[in-house]
């Protein structure tokens, strides 16, 4: 059970990296401070999530990446990111 769960973090850890940069690289004109602040958020959580895998706590890996994921799609959602890769990002 613990390799799944490692299978599944790692999973979400590289999904999130790639929206990421893809998210970087659509900021909106006029929304880069917007775009500075979730991106600086989703980075804290993405290394949160790699430093809770390293103390084997998975539950803990497991919230941070998804709440580093939630920021994005927040980003998305309120119009700092112009993306429309729906295989990352939920798109309207």
């Amino acid at each position: 059970m613990e390799s799944e769960i490692k299978k599944r973090i790692d999973k979400y850890q590289k999904l999130t990296s790639h929206a990421l940069t893809k998210a970087t690289k659509s900021i909106i004109k006029g929304k880069e401070r917007e775009a500075r602040d979730i991106i600086e958020m989703v980075e804290n959580y993405l290394s949160d999530s790699k430093y809770f895998k390293e103390k084997r706590d998975f539950l803990n890996a497991f919230a941070a990446i998804n709440y580093a994921h939630g920021w994005l799609d927040c980003g998305v959602k309120i119009g700092v990111f112009n993306v429309k890769d729906h295989t990352l990002f939920t798109i309207k």
